[in-house]
């Protein structure tokens, strides 16, 4: 649930007796820190929309570039819930890392 949207994500770090599990904090985690790296992302992405519609084919590149956005986080959001489903640690490159720590934290 915690890859649904960030919300239940923050729940289950707060509420027992989700918080104490190190399965979900993982999770709860890593869905929160790739929340916060897609917005990151997001707004370079817009930046480099605002400079490529200012050249011929600009619009069609942004088009290109929006499609294969929606598409990569859309298949990485379903990775992510599936491997979740199944039971498994699976850690993206560098987020992942940063959610095994603060998972072991608490």
């Amino acid at each position: 649930m915690a890859y649904v949207t960030v919300i239940p994500a923050v729940i289950f770090l707060l509420v027992e007796p989700y918080k104490k599990n190190r399965f979900i904090r993982f999770h709860s985690f890593q869905c929160i820190f790739l929340t916060v790296a897609a917005l990151v992302v997001g707004v370079a992405l817009r930046l480099l929309a605002a400079t490529l519609l200012l050249l011929p084919e600009g619009l069609f590149l942004v088009v290109l570039f929006a499609i294969l956005a929606v598409l990569g986080c859309l298949l990485l959001w379903l990775l992510l819930l599936l491997k979740a489903l199944q039971g498994e640690f699976f850690k993206l490159p560098w987020i992942g890392h940063l959610a095994e720590k603060q998972a072991n934290r608490g």
